[in-house]
Formats: C-alpha cells, structure tokens, sequence
C-alpha cells in the first residue's frame, strides 16, 4: 500500500530543466529559444542576453560556428545527436573579468527531427574547464585538432573527421606541443584536460 510518504510527486520538468547541473539549450535554426541557469552561469550571461540570439555568441569566431555546424549536420541527419568537445567563449555581462575567455566545453546535443537537423534541438553544455581559461592562444583549426586530440584520434582519424590531411593535422599537433611545451602527445592532451 503506498503512502504520503512513498507516493512519487509528478515530476515538475521546468524545475528539472531549470536546476541540471549542466547547461542546457532548446533551439531552432541554431537560435537559443531556451536555457537553464547553468548555462548562462558557465557563458558568464543573462538569460536575457542569450534567448533569441545565434549560438554564434558562444564560439570563439564565425569560421568555428560555421565549421561545426556543417561538420554535425550529416552525423545528426545519421543518427539524431551529435557530441563533441571544444572550445567555447564566454560571453561577459554577469562577471565581466571573464568576457571572451574560451574554455573546453563538452557539447551534445538531440535534433527532434533528423531530416532537419538544425530545426529544433536539445543541447547540454559541460565546462571541461572549470572556470580555467584556455592558457595557450590557439587558431579554429588547432582548437578542432585538439578536440579530436582529446578523443584519442590517430593523425589519419582527424585528418578524415576535419577532412584536411593527416601531415595537415601532424603540423597542427606540432604547433600544439610547442604551444603547450608538451614532449608527448599523451603528455599534450594530458595539459588540454587541464587547460
């Protein structure tokens, strides 16, 4: 026999979207139409700042943006979610100190129709970081060569994901463990983790 006790209350799924310990996204056409109070802390913004504006805000430049969304459009239309990690930037507007710092961020993401990947989606957004900024000036590409570094990809694998080749993405990692004064690439991604 239940009681007042063991009964489960309904599920209040506003409240839930709300307090999730990551940042979460409702989009259409990679526009914010929704997003919890995590989100915006981790971009240091206003809900205000952020609903109705492109996720363009979010990346560190235009070339990103447009990469990435080309790049998890066949992988969404295949499967419906996409994930990935990279580099992200911070907003401003709640602690300025922070405004325009980039950060590892883990990204996935649900499209609700995969014939139309970018219509409307489900986003969660975790800081890798935690609050430390990326320490090494990096360009778009070495960003993505490092974010497929982190997944433990070969030269060859990166180079077929980013569709460049794989002596393309060799000087990239090159360029990274100067950057990053890393000997190894283990000893590399080790110091992008912590990054």
């Amino acid at each position: 026999m239940e009681t007042p006790d063991t009964a489960l209350a309904p599920i209040d799924y506003r409240l839930a979207f709300e307090e999730a310990p990551v940042g979460m996204v409702l989009s259409r056409h990679r526009i914010i139409v929704d997003c919890n109070a995590r989100l915006c802390e981790m971009f240091g913004a206003t809900r205000e700042m952020l609903v109705g504006q492109s996720f363009r805000v979010l990346y560190p430049s235009v070339v990103e943006f447009e990469r990435i969304g080309k790049r998890m459009e066949p992988i969404l239309n295949a499967s419906g979610r996409y994930a990935d990690n990279r580099m992200m930037r911070r907003v401003g507007g709640l602690h300025g100190a922070f405004a325009g710092e980039t950060f590892w961020c883990h990204v996935s993401g649900q499209a609700l129709n995969r014939a139309a990947p970018h219509e409307a989606g489900i986003w969660t957004f975790e800081d890798l970081g935690s609050r430390r900024a990326a320490k090494a000036e990096l360009t778009p590409r070495e960003r993505e060569v490092a974010a497929q570094l982190m997944k433990g990809l070969t030269s060859k694998e990166i180079g077929r994901a980013l569709g460049i080749s794989h002596r393309t993405v060799e000087i990239h990692r090159a360029r990274l463990m100067r950057k990053y004064a890393a000997a190894t690439t283990a000893e590399l991604v080790q110091k992008l983790i912590a990054a």
